[in-house]
């Protein structure tokens, strides 16, 4: 991203929206000028302009709270970016992980995330007594025979009149899904982006 290519409004100022590089869950909004978003660039965390304060300030300087920057994307009118950060403590000066009050449990891309990263875990450690672990002992075929038989039941539920079997085999079905993406090593960011070329495809017909 190009500094100079960016449109800063009359007080030097652009909104920075700072998400968690893994869920995408929105941490805060912020503000940087040119100074701050160049420190963000050369120091690979995030730097701020305090709009009350007149003054930079380094997230999580003196809390240690800091923010690594994966990326930085500004949208389409150059006039607002987004940082996507891997957070080392919580985003809020209250202590809250984020600075917006969203139930995260009601959040299913929030869920898809974490449930993935809690099976790349079973994957690496293979914990005794867990069933994810032994989906990966028994192989590559075991969990596409379990990804079969959860679509036959899902198809059987949606069959009859009964939301609550439809709704219980679905999230199984999705789990196992999510077991075969970890074992062929598919992460969600790629299926969000194919997702999202087939909307962009779709749109432009």
């Amino acid at each position: 991203m190009n500094i100079d290519d960016l449109k800063f409004d009359e007080r030097g100022l652009i909104p920075a929206i700072v998400q968690d590089s893994q869920t995408r869950e929105v941490l805060t909004l912020a503000y940087m000028n040119e100074e701050s978003l160049a420190r963000t660039i050369e120091t690979g965390q995030t730097w701020f302009w305090s709009r009350s304060r007149n003054e930079l300030w380094h997230k999580g300087e003196t809390s240690g709270n800091t923010q690594s920057v994966v990326a930085l994307h500004s949208d389409c009118d150059k006039d607002a970016i987004v940082v996507l950060v891997k957070p080392s403590g919580p985003a809020c000066h209250t202590g809250a992980r984020s600075c917006f009050d969203v139930t995260l449990a009601e959040d299913l891309g929030f869920l898809l995330n974490s449930l993935y990263q809690l099976i790349e875990s079973r994957e690496r450690e293979r914990p005794e007594g867990s069933y994810t672990t032994y989906l990966f002992k028994s192989g590559l075929d075991k969990i596409l025979k379990k990804v079969g038989e959860e679509s036959a039941e899902t198809i059987i539920a949606a069959k009859n009149d009964d939301r609550s079997r439809l709704t219980a085999e679905i999230a199984d079905l999705v789990y196992h899904l999510l077991v075969l993406l970890v074992a062929r090593h598919v992460s969600l960011d790629e299926i969000r982006a194919e997702l999202a070329s087939r909307r962009g495809a779709s749109e432009a017909k």
